[in-house]
């Protein structure tokens, strides 16, 4: 093989980060090239979370390469690359902390966050979903784990907290693990909160990439004590079509705004019907626009819709995402293009965060 390495360097370096839109030079990826005899060895290094855009600057990289040598062999090896981790007293493990919010219930919000956790978890990021509704709590049933209980474990500090319930490779924790159902009725503010608090304070999640939080609607104790104690990475908030759900979206953006919480975008649930036996019918039972009408009003960006279905019911019921039963479902479809897209802005604001200066005071 008679490349160089300056040659190579030239070859990909103009490669664009499809969620950055920088190059590789522009992002200082290309860490390591290696020529050896009959192989090209080539380290990049880009913004985490990689797992959404190691396959697309691969087959990239493999390409501009073959233009000049179309027999050569040539490894590529993705990492992630170093960032300022937020500060925080608890969950210093986790990498990316996303809530799932609505501004009223029924619109499905649990449903979204089960299947936006099994979409990450499908990509081979490792996720957990914290389950915080007190009245509601619905993980243990998109999970199928009603029964579950936390187990306790010692950390690597010496620490024995609990430890969340696997299932399907996602550890999942949830107020329905920790309270009798009798006791939800009769929990109040300053309790509600204190609950809540335990399941971030007094579990232990370990490394995670992304930690999903489904939070209970409205703007209450939860979602303040949240915001207060932990710096998430962003919000997405969930809407159905008609106007009394969209009502409700402009005080959980207000709320998120108000507390400096970034929100990641808008996603309509339940958008339409489509019959399984008239696939050319569409019902828009709830009404149309109106995730879209909000978006553009707060200036969020309008992830997407999600149609409503049987299938979608019946995962939801029988304790399997729906992601994860049918990827080729027209929900499932539409959820995965969601978070593709909710990647891509943690990824951006990832970006951000790494070009941000530290500041070193010396006394």
């Amino acid at each position: 093989m008679n490349l160089t390495e300056q040659q190579i360097r030239a070859a990909i370096g103009g490669i664009k980060d499809p969620d950055l839109g920088l190059t590789l030079n522009e992002l200082d990826a290309i860490e390591v090239v290696s020529v050896e005899e009959t192989k090209v060895r080539i380290k990049l290094r880009l913004i985490q979370p990689i797992f959404w855009v190691v396959r697309p600057i691969n087959e990239l990289c493999v390409a501009e390469l073959r233009k000049l040598d179309p027999n050569g062999i040539y490894e590529i090896v993705v990492t992630e690359k170093e960032y300022l981790v937020p500060q925080r007293q608890v969950l210093n493990g986790v990498r990316n902390i996303i809530a799932v919010a609505s501004g009223k219930g029924g619109v499905g919000k649990s449903s979204v966050a089960a299947n936006l956790a099994a979409a990450l978890s499908l990509r081979g990021a490792k996720v957990g979903i914290l389950d915080g509704d007190v009245y509601g709590p619905s993980q243990p049933t998109m999970f199928g784990l009603t029964n579950a209980k936390l187990d306790a474990v010692q950390t690597p500090d010496g620490q024995v907290l609990a430890k969340p319930v696997s299932k399907f490779g996602i550890d999942v924790a949830s107020m329905g693990f920790i309270m009798e159902k009798e006791d939800a009725v009769i929990v109040r503010g300053p309790m509600l909160a204190g609950y809540f608090s335990m399941l971030f304070e007094q579990i232990y999640w370990g490394n995670l990439d992304f930690l999903v939080f489904d939070l209970p609607p409205g703007t209450g104790d939860i979602q303040l004590t949240l915001t207060q104690k932990i710096p998430l990475t962003g919000a997405v908030v969930i809407t159905t079509p008609q106007e009394i759900a969209v009502a409700d979206v402009r005080r959980s953006v207000a709320m998120f705004r108000k507390v400096n919480v970034d929100v990641l975008g808008i996603v309509e649930n339940m958008s339409y019907f489509v019959p399984d036996d008239m696939p050319e019918k569409r019902y828009n039972i709830f009404g149309e626009g109106g995730g879209k009408a909000i978006s553009e009003e707060s200036n969020v960006d309008f992830l997407g819709q999600i149609p409503i279905t049987m299938e979608m019911r019946e995962a939801n019921d029988g304790g399997i995402p729906m992601v994860i039963k049918n990827q080729e479902a027209a929900t499932s479809k539409a959820i995965i293009e969601i978070t593709d897209q909710i990647v891509a802005k943690v990824r951006r604001k990832n970006y951000d965060l790494s070009k941000t200066p530290s500041l070193t005071i010396s006394i």
